[in-house]
């Protein structure tokens, strides 16, 4: 049987394929290989920076295998560590075990293969291994993936610039917009949402059991640690936590979590407005062929996308609010609670990719509908009584806007109704000339302008 069908989690089962651009990288392989490359890189950095050590300098053998597993372990290296692991019930450990046994292959002495892990504990492996792997899911996934939603909404933001449409604050007819400059509104704050997840400064620390060096210093007081543990966090490609219990504590992926949910609550703020323009009418989807909507209505197009994207939304930002909320909480110099929550971070990253592509799916859908979007216009002359007050109050008339409110409150006006009112009004020939020519499809102010501007 398909083994997607038996996921037990939809990421890994029905929308695997949308998720699968974050699976090499935060599932168990992803995270076994990381483990492996950080160790082989530990031990490349003692080779090049720690003096006093018997066992160095390294053969070229050794190097050249230890510089290989830094870049690939290889596709059967998750497995073997996996069966390491069945034996000593350690992950972490296996890993350990592994590369020495690949350094053991390639002519390291034994005094050589105890520098594999050496001053090492998990949590320096760890912390490390999971930084890399965030920071390279936020960087070659989930910000391009961002970038490229925000990008067509920009699309349509300028191919709408001009197409009114009736806004409506507190669900009532209200000063008109243009379809484009919403769509605007939307990218520009995404924009922000994503500049926001880029300037998280992602950090690892590297310093021993409970953050002092205890085990280096003692090893080989000569040694600068502090000054070789900035290094190799650099070389990691991460920004150094020099303060810290067995554990990073975790701040930065709170503040990773936390802008990646608030992107994704300006995503499903855009899909539910959507979901009422469709509603609405003004919003039309273009039919997929072969596609049913319902299984027992044969006309409907549902916007399943828009739907779907707001569910997988949902589940992502319940995830991440936990995540942030609770990996920077650990008792003493530290616990276990993080364990379990960390591997879970690759299945709210994936809920976020399944439901940027959903949404990005069902924007490719959709179009307006000019008659509509006028129809409605049309019926909602009262929005002018805006303009007509602000009018007013430019003219120094009195009261204006009290004048207006007597007469558009909870009435239904057309063009002669408005029209006879505003030829009424102590206003100078060419002000009132302007209101006369004013509609609900024209009373879009700058609309247009800030649907085309690009900052």
């Amino acid at each position: 049987m398909d083994s997607s069908l038996t996921a037990l989690s939809p990421v890994d089962g029905r929308y695997r394929a949308a998720a699968a651009p974050l699976a090499a990288l935060l599932s168990e392989s992803g995270l076994i290989r990381e483990r492996t490359r950080v160790e082989a890189l530990w031990v490349l950095q003692l080779d090049e920076s720690v003096q006093g050590l018997s066992a160095l300098p390294l053969p070229d053998a050794v190097r050249q295998r230890l510089e290989a597993l830094a870049t690939d372990p290889g596709e059967h290296c998750a497995a073997s560590v996996k069966e390491i692991e069945k034996r000593i019930n350690h992950d972490v450990k296996a890993v350990e075990y592994f590369v020495r046994d690949a350094l053991h292959a390639a002519g390291a002495s034994d005094a050589q293969l105890e520098l594999v892990h050496f001053g090492c504990t998990s949590e320096d492996i760890n912390n490390i291994s999971y930084a890399r792997l965030l920071l390279a899911a936020r960087d070659t996934v989930l910000l391009p993936a961002a970038r490229a939603l925000t990008e067509q909404i920009e699309a349509l933001a300028v191919a709408n610039a001009d197409m009114p449409m009736l806004s409506r604050t507190h669900g009532q007819t209200a000063s008109p917009t243009t379809l484009g400059k919403e769509f605007r509104n939307i990218a520009a704050r995404l924009r922000r949402a994503q500049q926001r997840l880029e300037r998280v400064s992602i950090l690892g620390k590297w310093n021993g059991a409970v953050g002092n060096f205890n085990a280096h210093h003692e090893a080989l007081p000569e040694v600068d640690w502090l000054r070789v543990s900035e290094r190799f966090v650099g070389r990691c490609g991460l920004a150094w936590n020099a303060h810290t219990t067995q554990i990073e504590p975790h701040d930065w992926v709170g503040e990773y979590c936390d802008a990646l949910a608030a992107l994704n609550v300006i995503t499903l703020d855009m899909c539910r407005d959507i979901w009422g323009y469709v509603s609405l009418g003004y919003l039309r989807q273009r039919p997929v062929a072969g596609e049913v909507g319902s299984s027992t209505m044969p006309h409907k197009i549902n916007p399943i996308d828009f739907e779907n994207a707001e569910g997988n939304l949902g589940v992502a930002n319940a995830l991440l609010r936990h995540f942030s909320e609770k990996l920077p909480v650990s008792r003493w110099q530290r616990d276990l609670t993080d364990s379990t929550v960390l591997r879970n971070v690759g299945v709210a990253l994936g809920h976020c990719l399944i439901a940027w592509r959903a949404a990005s799916r069902g924007l490719g859908k959709i179009a307006p509908d000019p008659q509509r979007l006028a129809t409605d216009l049309d019926g909602a002359w009262e929005v002018l009584g805006e303009a007509v007050q602000t009018v007013l109050r430019g003219a120094g008339v009195p009261n204006g806007y009290e004048l207006l409110k007597d007469f558009t409150r909870g009435k239904a006006l057309d063009r002669k109704l408005l029209a006879d009112f505003i030829a009424s009004l102590p206003l100078p020939d060419a002000a009132r000339r302007r209101l006369m020519e004013l509609t609900p499809a024209t009373y879009i102010g700058l609309a247009p302008t800030l649907a085309r501007r690009g900052d």
